[in-house]
């Protein structure tokens, strides 16, 4: 059973510790923000659908807010901060608190063959503003919790990997598929967030 309020959250979040990268001081960095809010039926992490773009290898993927570091961001939870204000138009500085991180991925970048290493956030949000998505983003999805808790609704995928078909888990929330990087950094935040008495 995953956690139903923010403050459950914030407790099990406090006693997770991430797995870093050891060399990520040296790689491409991106970092991303998982923003929760708490619903009737239990948590809801924020998505975003990525735009159809010409040449986007993550053209019309479910994700997370976020990007590449600057050379002018402060840190990665800036880089965060600032993505997601840049494609959704939500300041977090404002509207939401951060309570903690996930593990770092890796990926590659988009240009040259160097990997690249993601960091997600996680912050909570209590009232929802108007948000205003950029051309880089379709729409803006909540997806529940507690839907990608139940193994049941978890189904598998082919993916072409240097001319190889791979099976990989996703799932379809409202015909939308969700699979890849923002998948595991979800199974991530639902096996922190499970009550510890389940």
């Amino acid at each position: 059973m995953v956690v139903k309020t923010l403050d459950q959250a914030q407790q099990q979040l406090a006693e997770f510790r991430p797995s870093k990268k050891w060399y990520r001081r040296w790689a491409r960095r991106s970092a991303v923000a998982v923003i929760l809010r708490q619903e009737n039926h239990g948590l809801e992490a924020l998505m975003i659908k990525r735009a159809d773009r010409k040449g986007d290898p993550w053209s019309g993927h479910m994700a997370f807010p976020g990007g590449r570091a600057d050379a002018t961001d402060d840190n990665n939870l800036y880089t965060a901060r600032r993505e997601t204000w840049e494609e959704i138009g939500l300041d977090t500085h404002v509207h939401t608190a951060c309570i903690g991180r996930l593990s770092d991925r890796e990926t590659h970048a988009l240009r040259g063959a160097y990997s690249m290493v993601v960091t997600p956030y996680i912050f909570t949000i209590d009232e929802v503003p108007d948000l205003n998505p950029n051309y880089e983003v379709a729409e803006v999805v909540w997806v529940p919790l507690g839907f990608l808790a139940d193994r049941d609704n978890r189904q598998t995928m082919k993916w072409q990997k240097q001319n190889i078909d791979v099976d990989m888990p996703c799932y379809f929330f409202e015909d939308r598929r969700i699979w890849g990087l923002s998948l595991g950094m979800l199974d991530e935040l639902v096996d922190i967030v499970r009550r510890k008495d389940s």
